[in-house]
């Protein structure tokens, strides 16, 4: 194999990798529930939030214990997602080192 091919199916197969990491971080999807079961928060591998389920037990909460629900049931949503993502992207770097470490 050429000098040239050889760096072309290393780019090719690194290129791969990250198309695969991408796409497996867009696959994330963690939903969190408060104790109570009043409120369920979805989110995705960016922290975005796409879904909000409320049951009738937030009619019994006060605004401000709405709102901290809400917010504290997002937050350990996120939580969750971005430690996933942080696994993959360990994964990938894990790969790529040894990758690396295999070619010096």
């Amino acid at each position: 194999m050429t000098d040239f091919a050889a760096l072309e199916a290393a780019v090719t197969a690194q290129w791969e990798r990250m198309r695969r990491l991408a796409a497996d971080i867009e696959t994330i999807r963690i939903e969190h529930r408060t104790d109570d079961g009043a409120i369920t928060v979805g989110v995705d591998g960016a922290g975005r939030l796409h879904d909000l389920r409320l049951t009738e037990q937030v009619a019994r909460l006060s605004p401000a214990e709405f709102d901290r629900a809400v917010v504290t049931a997002a937050a350990a949503a996120v939580a969750r997602a971005m430690a996933r993502r942080g696994e993959l992207v360990a994964d990938f770097n894990r790969r790529v080192n040894k990758q690396q470490q295999g070619e010096q």
